[in-house]
């Protein structure tokens, strides 16, 4: 949402918002552009007949004051989803979809657009290097690139935020059940993918990952107007530490690792053909591609000693990362430390789908926090719970973040990588203090 605040501050609107609570990098990125609210809290007397629009954020609740004042004024309010489809109306909407990889995904296409000068708008769900802010709106760009996640719309909206985008591009990179707060089955979860290929564009393009066999079926199901453009893992190989793309007898060295980002380059190799970017324009650019934010992002390193930091919190996601740095370092042990932290990796009927996530890690370490579970008003867990769950007898389950941090600072570092993979911050662990 600051972001968005940021974006229509740059395109000359007068933009004003806010919230019960503003931390970084939102305070000082909102400071840095004169939009830092003057007080924190809701104000109603804000709420006037003279605004054009009200924007909703998905965190605000049916109860908001500010929410309410502009229902009962009747304002225009839309949802932050509907407000960017409404930004990109004339334009050529790619939407990434999928229940992972969808930040990197969108984020090597807009590294290669920025590579190849192709202008574009965005929305993108983490900080990317070479871009000031995660939201950008113009006149003038042909292309607005959005990351589709499939989290709802907002509060007084239920939709899935990517049903809203209409793409005239969509890719799908895979499905794996997330989100059981609002998708209760498996079934439900996979329906609103299907949804999503519904919603593009007459004789739009669907790009999708065809070793799903989920996305597999939603793919031979889809319209016969859309055009069906499959992928696969490119031809690769690793070696010192190092992944390479082999093509046409060509080798391009990656900065980027792991089978999921090599599914990620295919999926971003797709999209960018279909705008006119050549194989060795794109495989050129992506050379040069080193990340989000929080996405297997090296946070300290220090000899034969490295610390990652990942996003990652559902099960296929950890079990995609974690494979990715043990096979990108097979002769170096490996320290995986996951927090749980979402609504769903804290509802004791989902945990069991973490059976066997760590099982290409040396040493296993889950961690969560008593009072986030009070917070989200779950059922409490217990260090029992999460060792069954995880079905690993070695694991070793933290809930107190001082604890869990003395045990890692205790450890002999050498020729070893550390992990840490959360939607949250371990209750503030600081990563390069391992150095």
């Amino acid at each position: 949402m600051h972001n968005l605040a940021i974006a229509l501050h740059l395109k000359g609107y007068s933009v004003s918002g806010t919230d019960d609570e503003i931390r970084d990098p939102a305070k000082s990125r909102l400071e840095k552009y004169g939009l830092m609210p003057e007080e924190i809290g809701w104000n109603t007397e804000k709420i006037t007949k003279d605004l054009d629009a009200a924007i909703l954020g998905m965190h605000a609740r049916k109860d908001n004051p500010e929410l309410q004042k502009a229902q009962e004024l009747g304002l225009k309010i839309y949802s932050f989803p509907e407000f960017l489809y409404e930004q990109s109306k004339e334009k050529t909407r790619i939407v990434i979809g999928g229940s992972h990889g969808k930040t990197t995904t969108t984020a090597m296409i807009l590294h290669v657009f920025k590579h190849c000068n192709i202008a574009c708008d965005y929305m993108v769900g983490a900080q990317l290097a070479g871009f000031d802010v995660m939201v950008k709106l113009t006149d003038g760009a042909k292309f607005m690139v959005l990351e589709g996640d499939e989290y709802l719309t907002s509060p007084i909206d239920r939709r899935p935020k990517f049903h809203v985008y209409k793409p005239d591009i969509a890719l799908i990179n895979g499905i794996a059940w997330d989100h059981i707060n609002v998708f209760p089955t498996f079934e439900i979860y996979v329906e609103q993918f299907k949804i999503f290929a519904d919603e593009i564009t007459p004789n739009g393009c669907l790009i999708y990952y065809s070793e799903d066999e989920k996305v597999n079926k939603i793919a031979k199901n889809a319209r016969p107007d859309i055009t069906k453009n499959p992928y696969k893992f490119p031809e690769h190989t690793i070696e010192n530490g190092i992944t390479t793309v082999i093509f046409d007898g060509k080798a391009y060295p990656l900065q980027v690792f792991g089978k999921h980002n090599l599914q990620n380059i295919s999926g971003a190799w797709e999209v960018c053909k279909c705008v006119g970017v050549s194989d060795e324009q794109f495989l050129t650019a992506i050379q040069s591609f080193s990340g989000a934010s929080k996405r297997l992002e090296l946070v300290a390193e220090s000899g034969d000693t490295a610390v990652y930091k990942d996003f990652a919190h559902a099960p296929s996601k950890l079990r995609a990362t974690v494979s990715a740095v043990k096979e990108q370092f097979p002769n170096r042990t490996l320290i995986a430390c996951m927090e749980l932290h979402t609504f769903s990796s804290l509802a004791q009927e989902f945990l069991t789908e973490y059976e066997g996530s760590f099982a290409m890690a040396d040493e296993a370490i889950v961690y969560f926090n008593p009072h986030t579970i009070a917070h989200k008003k779950l059922p409490e867990l217990t260090i029992e719970n999460v060792k069954k769950a995880f079905g690993r007898e070695d694991i070793l389950v933290f809930n107190d973040s001082q604890k869990l941090q003395q045990h890692l600072f205790e450890k002999k570092w050498k020729n070893a990588n550390l992990l840490l993979m959360s939607s949250g911050n371990f209750d503030g662990l600081n990563e390069a203090e391992f150095d």
